[in-house]
């Protein structure tokens, strides 16, 4: 089974400039998966990725440049690897397709050949700007908290009690580390639960014991989702994180109890 390890990230890597959907290197989920308590949990939803830059060339030679949304499902058996993206999306620089089009419906193939499930593609036209806005929620980043925890993430921490009620929390503060190279991964997270009151200081404690901890992006979500949904047990739960670009790229997690459940793709001011 393939590792992170195996890939190209942290690694000296050739910027190539052909088309190569080898370059692609996907994760299982399932290892990640195994050390999280699943038994009962509604986990559903989608990785949404930004990728800003890709760009190919025109038939008579011309550079044209868009921005990609990308939307890999959450149970798709493999995640993908984001130096990998972005090595290959880097080989499209010197193709040439007749428009977007071509482009976008090789992109969304070849994704979901390495994801093994579909993958949508949608391609922005340069000029256009990228729907932005704040995370719907109260801040629970109260400067008056002590906090003296930065890791490992605890889910003792939690704390809730009393009547039950819809709940949409945010905090800009959810920061952990690349498992691979320990570069810093910075992110807003949204909350929407409908069950137990949860104690917002116990809520920021908890989500800033993420601080020291090396995980991907997409299993630092699953593992808050699966946190509060197993010690509340809510009618309803969602996790959406918005993480800041690295690479050209973003990626949004989102996990929801909900499957018909679709998050928005807003950018936050720090993306």
């Amino acid at each position: 089974m393939p590792t992170a390890a195996d890939s190209s990230l942290g690694k000296t890597t050739e910027y190539r400039e052909d088309y190569d959907p080898a370059l692609l290197f996907p994760i299982p989920r399932a290892g990640n998966r195994a050390a999280l308590d699943l038994a009962g949990v509604p986990l559903h939803g989608v990785d949404v990725w930004n990728a800003y830059e890709l760009s190919w060339l025109a038939p008579g030679g011309l550079p044209r440049v868009a921005l990609a949304e990308l939307r890999v499902p959450a149970d798709s058996p493999n995640l993908i690897e984001s130096k990998s993206l972005k090595l290959y999306l880097n080989g499209f620089m010197q193709f040439r397709a007749e428009g977007p089009e071509i482009i976008r419906a090789m992109i969304e193939r070849d994704l979901s050949v390495a994801a093994r499930a579909p993958v949508s593609v949608d391609l922005l036209d340069a000029t256009q700007l990228p729907e932005s806005g704040l995370p719907e929620g109260d801040c629970i980043d109260d400067p008056a908290i002590t906090i003296d925890h930065y890791g490992p993430p605890d889910a003792e921490l939690l704390r809730w009690g009393g009547e039950r009620a819809e709940q949409r929390l945010v905090s800009h503060l959810l920061k952990s580390n690349c498992p691979v190279t320990g570069q810093p991964d910075w992110a807003s997270v949204q909350i929407h639960l409908d069950g137990p009151r949860l104690d917002r200081a116990a809520l920021l404690r908890y989500l800033v014991g993420f601080r020291r901890h090396a995980e991907f992006h997409e299993h630092c979500v699953e593992r808050i989702f699966c946190d509060l949904w197993q010690r509340t047990r809510p009618d309803r739960l969602s996790v959406y994180a918005r993480y800041t670009r690295r690479g050209g790229l973003d990626i949004n997690p989102f996990r929801c109890s909900d499957p018909q459940a679709r998050p928005d793709n807003r950018r936050l001011p720090r993306q």
